[in-house]
């Protein structure tokens, strides 16, 4: 029997291409899980709601599963097909990605266990909340545009949400200060204004994970490392490629 080569040739290529695809699909929707945590997450604590928090609780055994299933394709994907070019920064992209994405979980997960603690002390409303909210949404609407930005290779998009992490920080910073100075002025409120500090801080390291998302989708496009950059240093690195 005679083998068609080109036949073959172009099976393999097929299947390869569909292998890329189910990883870029598997990555969107663990992103979509986790950015489900995080606002669940962060209702849960503004609402006092503990069966909300509990459920985002669970929920990230679902993504710590997700991350090793995806894991375990690129791997497969890097000893069967050796890819090359921009295939490879794709596989290492998703690794790197997958990666960030458990550790949104994880913070995630840590708003929710300050918001069963809060929910078990009563339900008087701490100082915070209002800055929780905002900041709250800033990283949650960064999330999503680094995930949008990753799967449409977008490095527009994906610039605004490094630039966002920069407003992120300092709010966060201000916010920090605010619950200090409230715990200084009201011993009795340590206990609690301390649960909403840890959850400033977790949001404050998911705006770190977005903003590395979005680092990643310059690495995919021009391939180049910006992990350690500022946000004014990619973009000019973006404007000198585009001049040359």
């Amino acid at each position: 029997m005679v083998m068609d080569i080109k036949s073959h040739t172009h099976h393999i290529s097929q299947q390869y291409n569909l292998e890329l695809d189910e990883i870029k699909t598997k990555l969107s929707e663990m992103g979509g899980l986790a950015q489900r945590q995080v606002n669940d997450a962060i209702q849960s604590l503004i609402d006092a709601d503990s069966e909300t928090a509990e459920r985002v609780v669970r929920d990230d055994d679902d993504v710590n599963d997700m991350e090793v299933d995806i894991d375990e394709d690129c791997i497969r994907i890097l000893a069967r097909r050796q890819p090359a070019a921009s295939d490879l920064r794709l596989v290492i992209a998703v690794t790197k990605a997958i990666t960030d994405l458990e550790r949104v979980g994880d913070e995630a997960s840590k708003i929710a266990r300050q918001a069963l603690a809060l929910s078990g002390e009563g339900s008087s409303a701490p100082r915070g909340y209002v800055e929780v909210r905002h900041i709250g949404g800033h990283v949650s609407r960064m999330l999503s545009d680094a995930l949008d930005a990753f799967a449409r290779l977008d490095i527009e998009l994906a610039l605004r949400v490094v630039q966002t992490d920069r407003t992120v920080d300092m709010e966060y910073n201000s916010a920090m200060r605010e619950m200090i100075t409230f715990m200084i002025e009201d011993p009795r409120s340590i206990t609690r204004a301390l649960n909403i500090m840890w959850s400033l801080r977790a949001l404050e390291r998911i705006g770190d994970h977005a903003r590395n998302l979005a680092q990643y989708v310059v690495y995919l496009v021009k391939g180049e490392d910006v992990r350690h950059e500022t946000y004014d240093e990619i973009q000019e690195q973006i404007q000198d490629d585009k001049a040359d």
